[in-house]
C-alpha cells in the first residue's frame, strides 16, 4: 500500500475556494466591503509571493476570534453545497479512482479549514484529512489561534512525514498531486510527485527535475467528460 496525498484548491478543484468564499462572505452580508477588500488583497498577496501563509492566516483568525465555531461550520457547508461541490476536476475523479483501485490510501493535505476539507473528503471517499485547524474553548467559540502545526509550506511536508510514518509507509511509496510551488518541500521527499495544473514557478521546476504534469480539464466540458476513467 502507497499512499496519495492531494492538494484541494486548483487541483482537486479547478476554483480556489478560499477566494470564493471570501465573496460569499460579503454577498451574505457575513464581512463588510472594506473585509473583504483586504482579505482578497491578502489573498493576491500570498498567491503572488508577497504575503507569508502564516501570516495571511494569522489576520484571518484574528477575526474570528470570539466567534462561533458551529456557525461557521453551518455557513461553509452552505457554502459548499451553492460554490464547490459542482467544482471537482474530471481528471481528479479518475485519478482517485485508479489509487483506490490500487489499494492506496487517500488523503487531503490542503491549507485549508477543517470544515472545508471534512466536506470535500466525505464527498471523494477520503481516508483522512490533513489540514489548518483552529483553536476552540469550552464554550465553542474561536480563540484566534491555530490548533497544531501550520499545513502550508514545510508544514504540509511535516504533516505528511508523520501520516506515512503511523501508516508505516515509506514516503518513496507515496505520491502527491498539487498545482503550486509553495508545496515543493512535500514534492521533494515523495517517490510520485506529480503537478498538476501547476503555476508558473511549479512547471518551471517540474520541467527542470522531470516530474510529471498533467491536465485534469474543468467541470463540464465535453472531451473531459468523455475520457476515460483511468490514469495518474
Amino acid at each position: 500500500m502507497g499512499i496519495a496525498f492531494f492538494d484541494l484548491d486548483k487541483t482537486l478543484l479547478a476554483v480556489n475556494s478560499a477566494s470564493l468564499w471570501v465573496r460569499d462572505e460579503f454577498v451574505q452580508g457575513h464581512i463588510s466591503r472594506s473585509q473583504a477588500l483586504l482579505a482578497s488583497v491578502w489573498l493576491a498577496r500570498y498567491h503572488l509571493g508577497f504575503a507569508p501563509m502564516k501570516n495571511a492566516l494569522a489576520r484571518a483568525l484574528a477575526t474570528l476570534q470570539g466567534t462561533s465555531e458551529a456557525r461557521l461550520r453551518e455557513r461553509t457547508a452552505q457554502f459548499y453545497e451553492t460554490q464547490v461541490r459542482s467544482q471537482f476536476r474530471p481528471g481528479a475523479l479518475r485519478t482517485l479512482d485508479a489509487h483506490r483501485a490500487a489499494g492506496d490510501r487517500l488523503v487531503l493535505l490542503t491549507s485549508s479549514s477543517e470544515y472545508m476539507s471534512e466536506l470535500v473528503a466525505r464527498e471523494l471517499g477520503l481516508a483522512e484529512v490533513l489540514c489548518n485547524r483552529f483553536e476552540v474553548d469550552a464554550r465553542g467559540v474561536y480563540t484566534g489561534r491555530l490548533r497544531g502545526e501550520l499545513c502550508f509550506g514545510d508544514g504540509k511536508r511535516v504533516h505528511a512525514e508523520a501520516c506515512a510514518s503511523r501508516l508505516g509507509v515509506a514516503l518513496s511509496d507515496c505520491a502527491f498531486y498539487t498545482d503550486s510551488y509553495s508545496d515543493l518541500p512535500v514534492m521533494e521527499v515523495v517517490g510520485r510527485p506529480v503537478a498538476v495544473h501547476p503555476d508558473r514557478r511549479l512547471r518551471r521546476e517540474a520541467s527542470r527535475r522531470g516530474w510529471r504534469v498533467v491536465d485534469w480539464g474543468v467541470p463540464g466540458r465535453l472531451s473531459d467528460a468523455g475520457a476515460p476513467r483511468s490514469g495518474w
